[in-house]
């Protein structure tokens, strides 16, 4: 490995920034193999273990996602099996999603967020300090032209991302798949080639 200290100060930073960014994939990497959750839907897990039964609504809050986000990231979950979707107690028109008896087993095994614990030890730091990385931050966000990109608080990588874990609004497609709405397209475009052999 590369001595850091003998490169120019600008490329020190670069190489600071690389490595926050392997720390994030090697947690979303060791998260995946551990119990094949992305972070957001261990987040979404957690967030239902301290809220007990929970609207998306409530959810999306819960854990700073939007409701197309949260849409999917339910149904991923209730097929695999960890939650289940229920109608209200209160109101039966509500439908809230609670966590299943695999689902909590899944949660004792769990790793912990890598946000959560960045975010215990930055409760450690002096307010100053705390403020002093934000601005610089803020500052380098902007330096890289990303400070209009839309980013929920959770340390994930593109490819969850990318999946519909951090706010894509692709994120709720995957649920009528399995209805057969892309499966229609393939068949009618057959029919036609039939017409057109005839």
């Amino acid at each position: 490995m590369e001595d850091s200290t003998n490169l120019p100060l600008e490329d020190r930073i670069v190489a600071a920034l690389r490595r926050i960014m392997r720390a994030v994939d090697l947690h979303s990497r060791r998260l995946a193999e551990s119990c094949g959750l992305t972070g957001p839907q261990l987040a979404t897990m957690l967030a239902l273990k301290r809220l007990g039964p929970s609207s998306a609504t409530t959810l999306a809050r819960a854990v700073h996602l939007g409701n197309a986000t949260m849409s999917g990231i339910i149904s991923r979950l209730v097929k695999r099996q960890f939650v289940v979707r229920d109608r209200g107690e209160v109101d039966r028109r509500t439908v809230v999603v609670d966590l299943t008896p695999l689902g909590n087993e899944i949660l004792a095994h769990a790793p912990s967020l890598l946000q959560d614990r960045f975010r215990s030890r930055l409760m450690e730091l002096d307010e100053w300090e705390r403020q002093m990385a934000l601005a610089m931050l803020t500052r380098i966000a902007g330096m890289m032209d990303a400070e209009h990109l839309d980013a929920a608080p959770h340390l994930v990588t593109d490819d969850e991302a990318l999946s519909g874990a951090s706010g894509a609004t692709a994120a709720a497609e995957p649920e009528p798949r399995p209805r057969g709405s892309t499966d229609e397209r393939p068949r009618r475009t057959r029919r036609r080639k039939v017409t057109d052999d005839r």
